[in-house]
């Protein structure tokens, strides 16, 4: 009964997100040629807090814990397990004071209505994949600029997301260039579950119910550690709370 039900659910949510998407992709625009990067900012927040909204119409829950770790007036760098497109959102509407910026594959960087132009035009890091040079560039210029302005960068070291839940290695690279040129960052951990189930079917129906968790750890100082001892100490941070 379920997931017969979840068949009407999703055409309505799919439906709605698309359209928000399109509207948002005109705001964005609007508040980034007029008001600049503060408006558009708040811009793709108040996008965000809707695509969340939305999937509320599937039964989705969101519970944070950990917020009280959170550092203010230093650069950020999360480091999230990556379980689904819908990990997006809540991350970036909930840390939308820290300024979150994002290492995305290049190919993402057009033909996604508000997606693409908020990463080209909000501070994000494109990264060709087949590129090592740019990608290490791209990424570099991202730490640089969390480094100036006290701004946050999220990444998902796993590269991929996971359909299951069950978390893949973690790949040091992106991570590597980041610490090492935001000095001055720390580190946050985050630990989500249960996001992947709204992906459960595949893309449709979409699944009812998922209860997704986002818990953010202790905070680590980059430079009170190796790197070596720092990656290892974050990937086990992360997926020590992951329940899948």
């Amino acid at each position: 009964m379920k997931k017969i039900l979840s068949y009407p659910l999703s055409i309505i949510f799919y439906l709605l997100y698309g359209l928000t998407l399109l509207i948002m992709h005109v705001a964005q625009w609007l508040c980034n040629t007029i008001g600049g990067y503060q408006a558009h900012h708040k811009s793709v927040k108040i996008m965000n807090g809707i695509l969340v909204v939305l999937t509320k119409i599937l039964g989705t829950t969101y519970t944070y814990s950990g917020r009280e770790n959170l550092i203010k007036n230093a650069p950020l760098i999360f480091v999230s397990n990556h379980q689904s497109m819908f990990d997006i959102s809540p991350l970036e509407y909930d840390l939308a004071e820290y300024h979150p910026k994002f290492i995305s594959k290049i190919e993402l960087g057009k033909g996604i209505p508000s997606v693409s132009y908020n990463l080209r035009n909000g501070g994000s890091a494109l990264i060709d994949r087949r590129n090592g040079k740019q990608a290490i560039e791209e990424i570099k210029k991202l730490a640089q600029y969390i480094q100036k302005n006290n701004y946050s960068a999220i990444i998902f070291p796993e590269g991929t997301r996971s359909a299951n839940g069950v978390p893949k290695s973690f790949k040091e690279n992106g991570l590597k260039v980041l610490a090492k040129y935001a000095k001055d960052a720390y580190i946050v951990p985050v630990t989500l579950n249960n996001s992947w189930k709204l992906s459960k079917y595949g893309k449709f129906p979409m699944y009812l119910g998922a209860k997704v968790t986002i818990q953010y750890h202790k905070p680590l100082k980059v430079s009170e550690y190796k790197f070596d001892e720092l990656f290892e100490l974050t990937e086990q941070t992360v997926k020590s709370s992951i329940t899948a």
